[in-house]
């Protein structure tokens, strides 16, 4: 039952992460990662939101825990395109866009993980 779990909330993570991406790529375009690093950043504060009401405020069962932490927010997050999108920019010569990636995608993910452990723990 538990890879049942994580098997559909990976799905709909991944699914919304595909949606997001491409409004980011319709909109803004992709010389820039933009969609990436929102995803990753939503995603940061998203589990963190979660675990955290999950385990301090509700107590939530082990089965929500693998539904929405490890299926929808791993399927949703995207790290290995993080890591890509950063080397396809250092090997195009955007080396100052490839550091103010890196730099956005650390300092605002851990911003959106506080936040969410702050906000997790008033509700």
């Amino acid at each position: 039952m538990d890879y049942l779990l994580v098997f559909v909330g990976g799905g709909i993570g991944s699914m919304l992460r595909l949606a997001v991406g491409t409004v980011f790529a319709r909109s803004i375009g992709t010389a820039w990662p933009y969609g990436t690093l929102t995803i990753n950043v939503t995603g940061s504060f998203i589990i963190a939101f979660f675990l955290t009401l999950a385990g301090e405020r509700w107590g939530l069962s082990q089965a929500w825990r693998y539904f929405v932490a490890t299926g929808f927010v791993g399927g949703y997050t995207t790290f290995s395109t993080f890591e890509y999108e950063t080397l396809r920019l250092v090997e195009t010569g955007a080396w100052g866009g490839a550091v103010a990636y890196v730099t956005a995608s650390v300092a605002l993910g851990f911003g959106a993980a506080v936040t969410g452990v702050a906000l997790g723990r008033r509700f």
